[in-house]
């Protein structure tokens, strides 16, 4: 039996007609319902994984531009489709379910590799001029990351680049401060996505005169603690991960200075002031003149790693899209992951 339709609306993404049947009767127009339905499903999994990563609506209505009462009727519908309740709240936010950590699951990151995908199919015919905001370690955005921006600066992105440690890349990513990230830290915080760019190789080096004095010494571990020690902070993390992995004794390290800038540390070392630790691609040139030597490790090397980040809603801008594909494309193949 064909129902005559006497109007039509939107309901919650989907078409209604309505008839002229007593009592009130609502039918789909299928024709277009299946297409707007499925939109409106991915609508409220994009919600769902926002709120999930959050633990917050408010959070998740910032990030995705809507109301909180919208993002409340995303999740109640998902829930009722699902048939089992998704978020619990609480004083501060929202505790996922089981039901919820297995959605979350079954999803994985195949939302996010849809919409950067999209957004930059979206940035080959967009306008993606305008500026892109990038943080990391001083260092590595001077002597790896500025060679890749070429392409983007051709294409009239303007980039501004500032200078941060770990955990302040995190937290200025995660206030949405910044489109991307560089951080020798991997990604620990759920709400983040990274990539690896570059693993490189950490090499204990100093200038000739005090690298002869080490090499001869001895036992490494005293003459290590004789000579002056040039250090990223005060954690050392880098340095004493080396020590522990050649087992190195040497408590009494105390560094003479510490900078967040491993340029400075190495222009100390050029002219014959103490030793650190460098990776590979900081210190590869100064090897080569003879201006460093390294001190080779007794049991062998650790590694430092570089990695991409970003927020996944940041992704939805075609200009952070494709800043982000180009900065992976351009990276590995200038670095090779691998110096």
């Amino acid at each position: 039996m064909v129902i005559p339709l006497i109007g039509v609306h939107f309901c919650d993404g989907e078409i209604i007609g309505e008839t002229g049947i007593w009592p009130p009767t609502r039918v789909f127009w299928q024709g277009y319902n299946f297409f707007y339905g499925q939109a409106m499903s991915l609508v409220r999994l994009r919600t769902f994984i926002e709120v999930y990563r959050q633990h917050s609506i408010s959070g998740a209505a910032r990030s995705l531009n809507l109301t909180q009462p919208a993002v409340s009727q995303h999740i109640a519908g998902l829930e009722v489709a699902i048939g089992r309740p998704l978020f619990e709240r609480q004083s501060q936010g929202v505790l996922p379910t089981a039901a919820a950590d297995e959605l979350a699951a079954d999803i994985g990151d195949k939302l996010d590799a849809a919409e950067a995908a999209l957004s930059t199919a979206r940035a080959r015919s967009a306008d993606i001029a305008g500026n892109l905001h990038i943080i990391g370690h001083a260092d590595f955005l001077a002597e790896k990351l500025a060679p890749a921006l070429v392409p983007l600066l051709q294409e009239d992105i303007r980039v501004r680049l500032h200078a941060g440690d770990g955990p302040m890349v995190t937290q200025m990513l995660l206030e949405e401060h910044y489109d991307l990230g560089v951080s020798a830290h991997p990604v620990t915080d759920t709400r983040l996505k990274g990539e690896l760019i570059l693993s490189d190789r950490i090499m204990l080096v100093a200038a000739p005169e005090v690298a002869r004095r080490l090499r001869t010494a001895k036992d490494l571990g005293v003459a290590l603690q004789a000579e002056p020690l040039l250090a990223y902070n005060l954690e050392r993390s880098l340095i004493d991960h080396w020590l522990e992995k050649n087992r190195i004794h040497a408590p009494g390290l105390i560094p003479a200075l510490t900078g967040q800038d491993l340029r400075g540390l190495r222009s100390l070392l050029s002219q014959g002031f103490g030793w650190t630790l460098l990776p590979h691609y900081l210190c590869k040139s100064h090897l080569q003149s003879g201006e460093l030597e390294e001190i080779a490790p007794p049991l062998g090397h650790t590694e430092i790693r570089y990695y991409l980040i970003w927020l996944p809603s940041k992704l939805r801008k075609p200009r952070v899209a494709h800043a982000r594909q180009t900065l992976l494309w351009q990276l590995a193949e200038k670095t090779g992951k691998t110096e």
